[in-house]
């Protein structure tokens, strides 16, 4: 039974109140998955919105079996998932046999990958964005995938338009991380071709936690007062429960051959919303740099149609982020480099 619609709250208490918000599922969905009928299997569910996408599905339809598989080296982690009734198996993905011994799955969301401490370990980053999607694709053949990638892909875009499309080639611009996500995709759409599996490649920018995210980035180096770098001057972002929300409703959108679908929000400028914190913090904040004539954009238009526009808006993640790291509210500690354009990470 879905769970009633709720109003956004002026202010995030605490991470509790911040996990039940971003785990909150959308009436919208509930009628999503009943076109995608079956146990739901959440591969990599250990990661920054695994456990919460984990929990709205199953917020969103309490009888059905959701399934979440990492190693689960978080303490805790896998106690507070059960409790909130999501099965849940530790696994390495990188093992055949291991994947070999999973329950089949009519669903699968696939959000296992690795971006930070590439540089130095390369050859971990393209087992993990390559070796394992092939592992996988070949193991749940028969299920629709849905698999999250990354705006990284595309090649930078000039600033000034809307963004890439999914009919933008995917063409990584530099470093090994990117590169490794095109290899993802394509050993996704290899085996999609090869055995009709349906699917989507979930093309993810930025997805907004007040512990972690562009947003926070910004707020911070507003409040301390360190240089903001504007050689990537512009970005998309998304709340990151509209982002469950709206991955969890592509169950329902899977075509064969798997295809690309971009997942984020409108595009921002860092610079103006440096501005935006400092009225709402009362700090002036530092720029260094000049923005580039090209950043990593995407148009997000066919999200739309599918899913509308984002419901938590701009201003209202401005608001919640301003008043979460003046209280000094928690941090996972793990920069976004959003101003990265060298690709390495």
């Amino acid at each position: 039974m879905k769970e009633a619609a709720q109003e956004l709250p002026a202010r995030i208490a605490d991470v509790d109140a911040l996990e039940e918000l971003m785990s909150r599922p959308s009436p919208e969905l509930a009628r999503s998955l009943a076109q995608a009928p079956g146990d739901i299997l959440i591969l990599g569910v250990g990661g920054k919105m695994g456990p919460t996408l984990a929990r709205m599905a199953k917020r969103a339809d309490p009888a059905r079996r959701v399934i979440g598989v990492a190693r689960f080296s978080e303490p805790g982690l896998r106690e507070r998932l059960q409790a909130s009734g999501v099965e849940c198996i530790a696994a390495d993905l990188q093992s055949r046999e291991a994947l070999a011994q999973l329950p089949d799955a009519p669903n699968i969301v696939f959000m296992a990958g690795r971006k930070f401490g590439s540089t130095g370990s390369e050859w971990l980053t393209w087992a993990m964005n390559a070796h394992v999607p092939a592992l996988v694709a070949e193991r749940f053949a028969r299920s629709r995938i849905v698999a999250f990638s990354t705006a990284c892909v595309y090649p930078f875009v000039p600033t000034a338009g809307e963004g890439a499309p999914e009919s933008t080639p995917p063409t990584a611009p530099s470093g090994e991380y990117a590169n490794s996500c095109v290899a993802r995709e394509r050993l996704f759409e290899h085996f999609s071709h090869l055995h009709g599996t349906p699917g989507r490649l979930l093309r993810l920018s930025y997805a907004i936690d007040m512990r972690y995210g562009v947003l926070h980035d910004v707020a911070q180096k507003v409040l301390r007062r360190s240089p903001i770098e504007l050689g990537m001057g512009h970005a998309n972002v998304i709340w990151q429960g509209e982002a469950n929300d709206w991955a969890l409703r592509t169950l329902a959108h899977c075509t064969v051959p798997t295809s690309a679908l971009n997942l984020s929000g409108p595009k921002i400028s860092i610079r103006e919303l440096a501005l935006a914190f400092s009225e709402r913090l009362g700090v002036r904040p530092v720029f260094t740099g000049h923005e580039a004539e090209s950043a990593w954009l995407v148009d997000c238009a066919e999200a739309f149609r599918l899913f509308g526009k984002p419901k938590v808006t701009l201003d209202r993640m401005i608001d919640w982020t301003a008043d979460w790291v003046q209280r000094g509210g928690a941090s996972l500690g793990k920069p976004t480099h959003y101003e990265a354009r060298d690709g390495k990470y």
